[in-house]
């Protein structure tokens, strides 16, 4: 069908080997004729770390921005509760992946109490990592046997003091880091040699 093969953009690969490095990035609130982008510095970011796996949490709001990540690495996405009828449509609600031995479970966070009790109640104690959105509010927490991992927003922080978008490094183990920032281009300072490939293995 026309639909898939436009939509080819977004990966349908949910098996992933070790060791790999997934770059996370949620609520742009990107719209056609807006002035707000992915900051240049989070591009360079992913770039620098050499992400393996890049997933957009929802709120993508326009496919364009999805086409842009798509370039970088190969790309899973969920929707949120802004995005077009056409994202809405065409992505899952929620989705699960595994690299390795580990599991990891994806989705905006809407629709409940809150972001943080969606991710719970629908991922905790069924997959080692949740990543979800909405709140953008950054938060790295363990409950029980799950990590809960929400970047943040990379554009629009609201009422928190950062921006945020996060990196994963999955080997033996999951290292999640929420990677927060007032000015994008401060990014370029970030050491992420921890995450490029020829220093990991």
């Amino acid at each position: 069908m026309s639909n898939h093969d436009e939509w080819s953009i977004v990966t349908e690969r949910r098996e992933f080997e070790a060791p790999l490095t997934i770059g996370v990035i949620s609520d742009t609130h990107i719209y056609p004729h807006g002035r707000r982008a992915v900051p240049d510095g989070v591009l360079r970011l992913f770039d620098r770390a050499e992400i393996d796996l890049l997933v957009h949490l929802g709120d993508v709001n326009t496919r364009m921005v999805l086409e842009e990540l798509a370039d970088i690495a190969p790309l899973i996405a969920v929707p949120g509760n802004n995005d077009d009828p056409e994202l809405v449509f065409m992505l899952p609600e929620t989705t699960r992946f595994t690299v390795g031995q580990h599991t990891f479970g994806v989705l905006h966070g809407h629709g409940g109490r809150s972001a943080r009790s969606e991710a719970i109640r629908r991922f905790a104690g069924k997959v080692d990592l949740v990543m979800f959105g909405h709140s953008h509010m950054p938060l790295l927490e363990r409950v029980d046997e799950t990590i809960l991992f929400n970047p943040g927003s990379a554009t629009d922080r609201r009422w928190h003091e950062h921006f945020g978008v996060g990196l994963i490094r999955v080997d033996e183990r999951i290292r999640p880091d929420l990677v927060l920032y007032q000015d994008p281009d401060h990014l370029d300072n970030i050491d992420v040699s921890t995450y490029v490939k020829k220093d990991s293995t």
